[in-house]
């Protein structure tokens, strides 16, 4: 249960200035929250399995293939500036 003094607490960790009727309705609020969280617990999850998305994904990649490539001189044909066979550019801090 979340008193009204735990709001004032994290009210103050995070430098926000509350006003009363704010500190009561977070109050009710995060009570709320904690309760639905509660109901949760109750539920009989022993034939779930567990997952990590609600729906069943894959991720897909391409294969990956040797094929053409462009040429470095024409890649950096219109490179501002260049190092070698690299682009050259500000660092950036």
């Amino acid at each position: 249960m979340i008193s009204k003094q735990d709001v004032e607490h994290v009210a103050l960790l995070a430098r926000l200035e509350l006003s009363e009727e704010e500190k009561e309705l977070y109050t009710q609020q995060l009570n709320k929250i904690l309760d639905a969280a509660r109901a949760l617990q109750e539920l009989n999850t022993d034939d779930v399995p567990p997952t990590a998305h609600v729906l069943s994904i894959q991720n897909v990649f391409r294969e990956d293939r040797v094929g053409q490539h462009i040429d470095p001189e024409k890649a950096l044909a219109n490179a501002p500036d260049r190092e070698e066979n690299f682009f050259k550019v500000p660092k950036i801090v």
